[in-house]
């Protein structure tokens, strides 16, 4: 589990490419401090584990599900990753949960600035998109964001000059796909809701008040 709070910027340094998976090389710093073979790291919002350790950095690998369903599937040496470590349960929640599941890739389609705050404008499916409501949260390339609304099929974030000067999205420009991952609550929710109510063939008065409602 993560809060969707960056820790710092790295770089994938090697990307090797075994069928469909593949296994990165992620030069870091600060995440070193205290990680072990093992531990989950988010890179990019993709939650990993990490298989070797050395003085610089990582190895981490990607299965092929996680390569279809988010922005690996085109890495490259050099790129800029945002990393964050597994939470502690002691430490404070400054983000919103976030699995490291990123459910699909969105792609920036307009980026506007409005005095300090830069205004990033991203598309993505109906699917995704359904869960997402305006000021609730949403994972970024695994940066905890709030949403400022939604329009037809895009939403838009606002982001401070902190925020971007610390993360990937100083990088940011029209057409760069980011990894989405959205609030898994809803999903929680509206599964649990579909499972009391299918099973009855009909929906009846009667029917809502033996539900509870």
């Amino acid at each position: 589990m993560f809060t969707g709070l960056v820790e710092e910027v790295g770089k994938v340094t090697g990307v090797r490419k075994t069928g469909h998976a593949l296994q990165l090389q992620v030069a870091a710093q600060k995440i070193l401090e205290d990680i072990a073979i093992g531990d989950s790291v988010a890179v990019n919002g993709v939650c990993l584990t990490v298989t070797h350790l050395s003085s610089s950095g990582c190895l981490v690998d990607v299965v092929p599900e996680t390569v279809r369903r988010s922005t690996f599937s085109q890495v490259v040496s050099g790129q800029e990753v945002n990393l964050e470590r597994a939470m502690k349960a002691t430490d404070r929640f400054g983000g919103h949960m976030v699995a490291g599941h990123v459910d699909e890739v969105g792609i920036i389609v307009r980026i506007a600035q409005e005095d300090t705050a830069r205004i990033l404008t991203i598309k993505a499916s109906e699917q995704s998109l359904r869960y997402i409501i305006e000021k609730g949260s949403i994972a970024i390339d695994g940066i905890s964001l709030t949403v400022m609304d939604v329009v037809n099929d895009m939403f838009r974030v606002s982001i401070i000059p902190h925020t971007a000067m610390m993360t990937t999205l100083h990088h940011a420009t029209v057409g760069t796909i980011v990894n989405l991952e959205v609030d898994m609550v809803a999903k929680y929710v509206e599964r649990l809701l579909k499972e009391r109510v299918i099973g009855s063939s009909s929906l009846t008065f009667d029917r809502l008040r033996e539900l509870g409602y």
